[in-house]
């Protein structure tokens, strides 16, 4: 039986971030986003799925089984960009956000890239820079969108990539396997020689 805390109703216990490997995990990802961006804020559907959808990695918070909270990582040559960040209402809270930001930044580190850049309303721009210590990008001007009542200003932070950062000299097994799971034999590698 879960525990739950009687002053909230939630799990914050079972809260976990996972990378999305699954149609299951990705429609829950999907789902998470249109209440967010189409129900709350009103952007329509076009914008809130885009190509990018199909080159990205898409991140899937639950507690327990169920979804709270997605985000989106698009990959370029020398960093990686946060995007789709969003949360259910119940869960937008500074633990459930900063566990999500964590997991997304351990795994881009781990992909050998040292900065990740991110765009935000000034509301959460605040967020970002006090919780998860993005900084300002230097010498970017903010970027309006149609439909949006504010620009969303562009933010960076800067990461340390681990001792085991994927890379060129990373072993060839290791590159086989699926996104976020590296260090899990796949059960299709044949037994070492």
């Amino acid at each position: 039986m879960n525990q739950t805390s009687s002053a909230t109703g939630r799990h914050d216990n079972l809260i976990r971030a996972e990378v999305v490997t699954t149609p299951e995990q990705l429609l829950h990802a999907y789902a998470i986003r249109a209440i967010c961006f189409m129900e709350e804020h009103g952007v329509a559907a076009r914008q809130t799925y885009d190509g990018n959808d199909y080159q990205a990695t898409h991140i899937i918070v639950y507690a327990g089984d169920e979804p709270v909270g997605t985000a989106r990582i698009r990959w370029f040559k020398d960093f990686a960009k946060m995007e789709r960040t969003s949360f259910r209402k119940a869960w937008r809270d500074p633990r459930t956000i900063k566990k999500c930001a964590d997991f997304i930044f351990e795994h881009i580190s781990r992909k050998g890239y040292d900065r990740v850049i991110t765009h935000a309303k000034p509301k959460y721009a605040r967020l970002w820079r006090a919780m998860l210590g993005f900084k300002p990008a230097p010498g970017k001007e903010p970027l309006l969108f149609e439909g949006h009542d504010e620009p969303y200003l562009e933010l960076v932070k800067d990461l340390t990539p681990p001792h085991n950062a994927i890379s060129p000299d990373t072993d060839a097994a290791t590159l086989f396997r699926v996104e976020g799971f590296w260090d899990a034999r796949s059960e299709f590698e044949a037994v070492e020689i």
